[in-house]
């Protein structure tokens, strides 16, 4: 390394070094942030106080254009732009992700108040490293409040409201039991069944009938066969929601509530056309008729970058975090998110992170650890790697081309438009992101 290459790498140190220093000098804001959250869990599109909350917090510091109710009722967006002396270069624009929304009776059993922490903490150590070194381009940092990951995909509402239409990365990180860079979030689809019999006597003259409670029974039943014959990454799951009123009277209508999991979208629409046969087999043998129904958008599994994991894992040991073999990363089997849908649109990278506790997520434990004091350590100091990683991808554009060529490329194989075994040869320079 020569003189100037190693004064450009004690000046990114520096940069870096000053974000750290940035997210700690606002550690006790932050912390009353979270714990705001926390104390008033929120249904999704309900989190009105959340929104509020976080909200205030960029607009109490001068600097921050804030846009409240955007696009969703409990959405927002918060922007900073570095200086832009240069007008004929476009900024780079890094999105940063908030959660908030809380699971009923159990609260922030999934830690979204830490989420929000740490996108608001990471937003803020970049501002302050940018404001002390001067990036090659002008940056845009947005803060995207997103609702509703719970229940229904607020970022998939906000995609389609164009939201993310000119962002050339984007940071968000989960609490978990374990540091780790990426885990096989997995592609999701609900589906209500309604089975539709003919109530009768169930003693006197039960040939009248039609048992729609036979029929979800049977489905239920047919799905449990249908395991023997899954993928092993495959998960179907469900409850019997309606199954009749009293028990001398033929059930004229049940109501069965299932989730679809795999690791693909291509592998869901095989796992649910298989299960759309156990279904109809059901109705089929008991008469009743059979209507399906469900949410309005199916959430799709995480794409990886590689590169951005690369760099974050990088920045994290820095820190102190320990991450599992990548072998074991991959192999671990995660639930599903509505961050795997903007992974479609944008490159971004989606960590986990230990937060002081074993407790697992959507539970009562998990909920306490969520709130509790020693989580902070861990929550910001995930926030300083991924301001950290933020500061590679803005002032190392080869690193930039690499995440976009990453994007490029995974996106072509989950469509089936190139093998495993061609994404591993060396491409040939970089490739810009996918016009979005």
């Amino acid at each position: 390394m020569g003189p100037e290459q190693g004064a450009e790498f004690t000046a990114l140190e520096q940069c870096k070094l000053r974000a750290a220093e940035r997210i700690q000098e606002e550690c006790g804001c932050l912390s009353t942030l979270s714990r705001d959250i926390w104390s008033r869990p929120e249904l999704a599109y309900k989190e009105q106080q959340a929104h509020d909350t976080l909200t205030q917090f960029f607009s109490c510091r001068g600097v921050w254009l804030v846009e409240p109710r955007y696009k969703l009722d409990t959405a927002f967006r918060a922007q900073w732009t570095s200086s832009l002396s240069d007008k004929e270069s476009e900024p780079l624009h890094i999105g940063f992700l908030c959660e908030y929304d809380a699971l009923p009776s159990l609260g922030h059993a999934c830690g979204h108040n830490l989420i929000a922490e740490v996108g608001a903490a990471a937003a803020l150590g970049l501002q302050g490293a940018l404001e002390c070194m001067r990036p090659p381009r002008p940056v845009k940092i947005t803060v995207l409040g997103t609702p509703a990951e719970e229940d229904g995909g607020g970022k998939i509402d906000l995609i389609e409201a164009g939201a993310f239409v000119d962002m050339h990365v984007v940071f968000m990180a989960h609490p978990a039991q374990e540091d780790a860079p990426y885990l096989p979030a997995v592609a999701i689809h609900d589906v209500t069944v309604k089975y539709y019999g003919k109530a009768s006597h169930a003693a006197a003259y039960p040939w009248e009938g039609v048992n729609a409670l036979d029929a979800a029974i049977l489905a239920y039943n047919n799905l449990s066969v249908l395991r023997q014959q899954m993928k092993p990454t495959w998960r179907v799951h469900g409850i019997i929601k309606n199954g009749g009123v009293k028990p001398n009277i033929i059930p004229a209508y049940s109501e069965l509530e299932f989730y679809l999991r795999a690791p693909s979208l291509k592998e869901l629409a095989e796992l649910k056309e298989k299960a759309d046969a156990c279904f109809k087999a059901a109705a089929a043998a008991t008469g009743c008729r059979v209507e399906f129904s469900s949410s309005d958008h199916d959430y799709y599994n995480v794409l990886q970058n590689k590169t951005l994991a690369k760099t974050y894992v990088e920045n994290g040991k820095k820190l102190g975090m320990q991450f599992a073999a990548d072998n074991l990363a991959s192999n671990s089997f995660s639930g599903s998110t509505d961050f795997g849908n903007v992974s479609f649109v944008v490159p971004g990278i989606h960590p986990y992170f230990y937060i002081g506790s074993d407790a697992l997520n959507h539970t009562e434990q998990y909920t306490e650890a969520a709130g509790s004091k020693e989580a902070q350590f861990y929550t910001l100091r995930t926030a300083k790697a991924l301001a950290m990683t933020a500061i590679d991808v803005i002032f190392k554009p080869d690193l930039l081309a690499n995440v976009c060529e990453d994007f490029k490329l995974i996106k072509l194989i989950e469509e089936g438009n190139i093998s495993v075994t061609e994404k591993s040869r060396d491409s040939s320079g970089g490739a810009g992101c996918a016009s979005r």
